[in-house]
């Protein structure tokens, strides 16, 4: 099977220079970001790219994308089915197929496609309306049969006598998956080299407020004078509004993944079955790229329940009868912020100066570019 072409940057960068550099903050900024993950450092980009806001601060609690941009499954689609989610995730998809070049970095976005297979006469009808959906939305999609799913990926089990029986598919030819730690460290160069600071290890302990505004962020690094506030700590969003008194519908919820050990190119596309709870692509370097859903109970742990590892790995050996010979290098989990009706929430709060982008849920990672760029238009404007 032929390998899918590697994009732009087929020698892979270092660590970028300005991970090492941590700057002590300043006395004042313009607008504070809290949360150096991949919303936080977008946010900032397009804030000096389209808005010339330069004297911002990014803080990060730990180190540079430590958090759920390094623990995703690096997917990246918009073949949503409601007006909103398909416009907001079709925006970040044409921002990602221009990403390399605006950010002057190889973040080997790969267009490879992704597979959402229907395995009930009900899931057909669904995914034929999530097709016209999109097609009305001027999304490219469309649905294929079980011929055709084998065709793209040759290694899916379209047999008629397992438990969920592949009985088609919808196709989103534009959607992928790129590197996450290079979209994350992307974004950061650009930042820095328009003299934003990114300062590590300084996290938020608290808030100093005048009336209905925040004029002050309190920090293990010192406290920060600022105009506005940005909160884009994916999986802790709630922690920070507790602190502002802020009441959000947001809950905590591990998202566990896994990776393969490396193997030779055998996966050439994205498939993913809402019905058994996986999707597996692979990685440029060889692993083999595993989500499950969400835990059920709210949590922090970066683990995640065993059981919810173990049907995953069912389904994904039914799915995939080759993937039973492929050993796991490794398992982690996510924490995602949802809410009840798992819409994200992009905008303004209580605090004339206090912006959230929060509740992507399982969505955070192809959002990236869209959400920062939406977010900074609304600080900004």
């Amino acid at each position: 099977m032929t390998a899918p072409a590697t994009p732009r940057g087929a020698h892979l960068p270092d660590h970028p220079d300005f991970l090492w550099r941590n700057p002590e903050p300043k006395k004042s900024y313009d607008v504070v970001i809290i949360g150096g993950g991949g919303h936080g450092l977008a946010t900032a980009h397009y804030l000096a790219k389209n808005h010339g806001i330069t004297n911002v601060a990014v803080l990060e609690k730990g180190w540079l994308a430590g958090g759920n941009m390094a623990r995703n499954t690096t997917l990246i689609r918009s073949n949503y089915l409601w007006d909103e989610s398909a416009r907001i995730y079709e925006h970040s998809l044409k921002l990602w197929e221009g990403l390399a070049d605006d950010l002057d970095y190889p973040i080997l976005f790969s267009q490879r496609g992704v597979l959402n297979l229907a395995h009930s006469l009900q899931d057909v009808r669904d995914s034929v309306r999530r097709v016209e959906a999109n097609r009305l939305n001027g999304i490219d999609a469309q649905w294929v049969d079980p011929d055709e799913v084998k065709k793209l990926c040759p290694i899916v089990n379209i047999s008629s006598d397992i438990r969920y029986p592949v009985l088609g598919a919808t196709y989103q030819p534009r959607a992928g998956i790129a590197k996450h730690d290079y979209v994350a460290w992307g974004f950061a160069r650009r930042a820095d080299a328009a003299g934003i600071d990114i300062i590590q290890n300084c996290e938020v302990t608290g808030f100093t407020t005048d009336g209905n505004r925040v004029t002050g962020v309190k920090t293990t690094r010192g406290d920060i004078a600022t105009g506005q506030v940005a909160l884009c700590a994916a999986g802790h969003t709630s922690t920070l509004t507790d602190m502002l008194g802020i009441k959000t519908p947001l809950q905590s919820h591990p998202l566990q993944a896994l990776v393969s050990e490396l193997l030779e190119p055998v996966h050439p596309t994205v498939v993913m079955s809402n019905a058994v709870h996986v999707y597996v692509s692979q990685a440029h370097k060889g692993e083999l790229v595993m989500g499950a859903g969400v835990d059920s109970y709210n949590g922090y742990g970066q683990r995640g329940a065993f059981h919810i590892i173990e049907r995953q790995m069912a389904a994904a050996v039914e799915l995939f009868p080759v993937l039973a010979r492929a050993h796991l290098l490794r398992t982690w989990a996510g924490i995602v912020d949802v809410c009840p009706d798992a819409s994200p929430i992009v905008g303004r709060t209580p605090f004339d100066n206090v912006f959230l982008n929060c509740g992507w849920g399982t969505g955070g990672f192809k959002a990236t570019p869209g959400a920062g760029w939406c977010l900074a238009d609304t600080i900004a404007n």
